[in-house]
C-alpha cells in the first residue's frame, strides 16, 4: 500500500491544483472552458512534469555521484540553465521556448561537467557541496550581470523568472518546450533503474555485469542537463525539489537508488503542485516566486540532513 502512496498523493493534488483555485462551475461554460485548458492545464502540467523532472533527475545524480547532496539546484545544474536560457536572450536575440529550452541545456550541461569534473564520483559531502555551491554562485552572477546590462529597464523583473522560478503565465508552447525533452530524458534515465542499483554495490559489481560506471555517469549528466536546462528555460530555477524527493523516495523503497527513480518523480511532482497551490493562495496581483516557497520548505530539511551527515562516521 505504501508504494501506491505517492501516486495517490499526485492525483489528488493534481485534481486539486486543476479545478480548485478557480469556480469553474460557477462561470459560463465556454468561459470555463478556455481558462481550463488555456491557463489551467498548461501549468499544472508544468509543476507535474517540472517537479518529476527534478525528482528523478535528482535520484539518478544521487546515484551516480553517491552522495545524497547532489541534487539538481545544489549541483549549479538549475542556476547553469537559467544563465544559458538568459545568455541565449541576451547574445543570440532568441526568445523562443525552443531557443531557450536549448540554452538552458546547454548551461545545465556546462555546470555539472564543472562539477564532475572537480568533485568526482564519491566525494566527500563538503567537497561537492562547495564545488556545487562555487559553480551556482558563479552561474547566478552571471545571470544577474546579463539582466543588468540587458537593454530593456524591465528586465530585472525577470530576474524573479530566472533565479526563483515561476509557472506563472505559462501557456502550450512552454509546456511542449520543457516537458517533451525532459520525458524523454526521463524515460532514459528510468531505464537505467538497474544499473543504478549495481552501480550502488561498488564499481567492479557493476563492470562485472557489463556496466561501465564512467559510462552511465557520462549519460545521467547529459540526460540530467537537457531535461532541467529544458524545464528552466520555462519556469526558471526552482531549488530543494531535487534534493527532498529522492531522500524520500529511497526511504519507501529501503535505499535502493534505481528503485527510488519512479518514486522521486512522482513525489517531485506532488511537492511542486503543492508549492504552486501554496502560491496561488497568496495576495492576487502579486505572485510569490514558487523558488521562495520550496526553499522555505526545503531549507530546514536540508540543514537536518547535513547535520545528520556532519554525525555520521562517514561523513
Amino acid at each position: 500500500m505504501i508504494r501506491w502512496l505517492p501516486l495517490l498523493l499526485l492525483a489528488l493534488l493534481a485534481t486539486a491544483h486543476l479545478l480548485v483555485p478557480t469556480d469553474l462551475f460557477a462561470l459560463d461554460d465556454s468561459i470555463a472552458r478556455a481558462i481550463l485548458l488555456e491557463l489551467r492545464a498548461p501549468r499544472t502540467l508544468l509543476a507535474i512534469g517540472y517537479g518529476a523532472t527534478l525528482g528523478i533527475s535528482g535520484a539518478a545524480l544521487q546515484a551516480v555521484f553517491a552522495n545524497p547532496l547532489a541534487s539538481p539546484d545544489i549541483t549549479g545544474a538549475a542556476s547553469g540553465g537559467a544563465l544559458g536560457a538568459v545568455a541565449v536572450a541576451h547574445f543570440l536575440a532568441m526568445t523562443t521556448p525552443i531557443a531557450l529550452a536549448l540554452g538552458g541545456a546547454a548551461g545545465s550541461g556546462l555546470a555539472l561537467a564543472g562539477l564532475f569534473a572537480i568533485a568526482g564520483r564519491g566525494a566527500d559531502p563538503a567537497r561537492l557541496l562547495l564545488a556545487g555551491l562555487a559553480i551556482a554562485l558563479a552561474a547566478g552572477a552571471a545571470t544577474s550581470l546579463l539582466l543588468a546590462l540587458a537593454p530593456s529597464p524591465f528586465a530585472f523583473y525577470d530576474q524573479w523568472r530566472w533565479l526563483m522560478g515561476s509557472l506563472v503565465d505559462r501557456g502550450w508552447p512552454d509546456a511542449a518546450s520543457a516537458l517533451v525533452p525532459s520525458a524523454i530524458c526521463g524515460t532514459i534515465l528510468w531505464c537505467d533503474r538497474r544499473a543504478y542499483d549495481l552501480l550502488a554495490l561498488g564499481g567492479d559489481v557493476a563492470a562485472s555485469y557489463g556496466i561501465d560506471p564512467t559510462s552511465l555517469a557520462r549519460r545521467t549528466i547529459l540526460l540530467s542537463a537537457i531535461a532541467i536546462g529544458a524545464c528552466v528555460a520555462a519556469c526558471g530555477a526552482i531549488g530543494f525539489v531535487g534534493l527532498i524527493a529522492p531522500i524520500a523516495a529511497r526511504r519507501l523503497v529501503r535505499g535502493h537508488p534505481g528503485r527510488a527513480l519512479l518514486p522521486s518523480a512522482l513525489l517531485g511532482a506532488a511537492l511542486l503542485l503543492g508549492a504552486d497551490m501554496l502560491v496561488q493562495a497568496g495576495p492576487p496581483g502579486r505572485p510569490i516566486p514558487i523558488g521562495v516557497v520550496t526553499a522555505l520548505i526545503g531549507t530546514p530539511l536540508f540543514i537536518a540532513l547535513l547535520m545528520r551527515l556532519g554525525r555520521s562516521p562517514a561523513a
